[in-house]
């Protein structure tokens, strides 16, 4: 009868242990990998959902009102795309104002695409105030293009790809469009499209 472990045994015995210990550590690397990658693609579609909800509130609320500039000069209700980083800008109702503040329900904001992110900025009054500090609502985005399609005319017929326009110059500055499409592209999900209303009942 012996007693203990021989050299060989051990070495086996420890050879066994570094196999378990290195699949081990693979498979926590891949899990905090998966982990990592999982909670960028969870922010990233909550980037989009806040955008969505974002534009969805206020493009239901666009508002034929005309503002005026840092000048005092009269801008249209709805303002498109400047070669600036704006992508659009126009005046929206019902801003709630739960404090009682001395101001209007009427907001005027403007959505830019700065720095590989869409960002929404307001005034806190409609006319001629300056902006306030931008909200970032969704990061990771490497272009966009916006669309906009008038009132559709009953004379004719179905809607086509050519009822959309990639700027918005209607003949009065008070018509809005009635509908807005906006393709954001992204290096996670590629161009991800969403299409929105203008003045209908949240």
């Amino acid at each position: 009868m012996k007693n203990g472990f021989t050299l060989v045994e051990t070495l086996v015995a420890l050879f066994v242990f570094s196999l378990l210990a290195a699949a081990a550590v693979v498979v926590l690397g891949n899990s905090a990998d998966t982990q990592l990658r999982l909670s960028d693609v969870s922010a990233s579609v909550q980037d989009f959902q806040r955008l969505r909800a974002a534009l969805r509130a206020d493009l239901a609320q666009a508002a034929e009102r005309l503002p005026r500039g840092g000048t005092g000069e009269v801008r249209p209700a709805f303002e498109s795309g400047d070669g600036s980083g704006r992508l659009f800008a126009f005046v929206r109702r019902g801003w709630e104002n739960p404090g009682g503040a001395p101001r209007a329900s009427l907001q005027y904001v403007e959505y830019r695409f700065e720095n590989g992110a869409i960002v929404r900025r307001a005034r806190p009054m409609v006319d001629g105030a300056a902006f306030g500090e931008p909200a970032v609502l969704a990061k990771g985005v490497t272009s966009v293009e916006v669309a906009y399609r008038a009132a559709p005319d009953p004379a004719a017929g179905a809607v086509s790809t050519a009822d959309w326009r990639p700027a918005w110059d209607p003949l009065q500055p008070t018509i809005l469009p009635a509908a807005v499409r906006i393709d954001a592209t992204t290096a996670r999900f590629g161009i991800v499209r969403q299409l929105f209303l203008t003045q209908v009942p949240l």
